[in-house]
């Protein structure tokens, strides 16, 4: 007959050691089975995310183009004509380069994003009607529903076979 105390002995808890190496190998499991079950891009394959990416970095970049050619004495309003060149030179490279499928340029391109829900975020709080915070809503949706679909074209990017330096071009 077992005696009443054997049955709440178990075996010993594992260290706190041990515990952090298991779950640190479960961690590493679970990144390379999500590293190989990403799908390359093709030779000439566009993700639609992609797509829209490129064609919102030339909307905005037209869209600055114009506004610094077209408002007159910019530097009241806190600008400068060869400032807006600038940018609009730099949203044009991003665009090329997201078409060309390059890291880094999409990389960017989420960078500017996360800066535009940050900012997008922060004029909610100061909304002052409800068109205003609407449209805040609604823009910060869609930068953050295009900045979660670029995550995955990112992976396929990098899964994609090349070497380090040939991503980064």
């Amino acid at each position: 007959m077992a005696c009443a105390s054997d049955a709440h002995q178990t075996e010993p808890e594992p260290s706190g050691d041990q515990t952090r190496e298991d779950r640190a190998r479960a961690r590493e499991l679970r990144t390379i089975e999500a590293r190989a079950a990403l799908r390359p891009l093709g030779e000439n394959e566009r993700p639609a995310a992609l797509v829209v990416a490129v064609g919102v970095a030339v909307l905005l970049a037209l869209g600055v183009g114009v506004s610094a050619a077209t408002v007159h004495d910019l530097s009241r309003h806190g600008g400068s004509l060869p400032g807006g060149i600038f940018l609009a030179g730099v949203l044009l490279l991003l665009a090329q380069g997201i078409y060309r499928r390059r890291y880094w340029a999409v990389l960017g391109f989420e960078a500017l994003l996360a800066f535009q829900i940050l900012v997008t975020s922060l004029a909610l709080v100061v909304a002052s009607t409800l068109l205003a915070a609407g449209l805040c809503l609604l823009s910060i949706g869609l930068a953050g529903w295009l900045f979660w679909k670029l995550v995955r074209v990112m992976g396929r990017i990098q899964a994609g076979g090349q070497d380090t330096d040939e991503a980064l071009r």
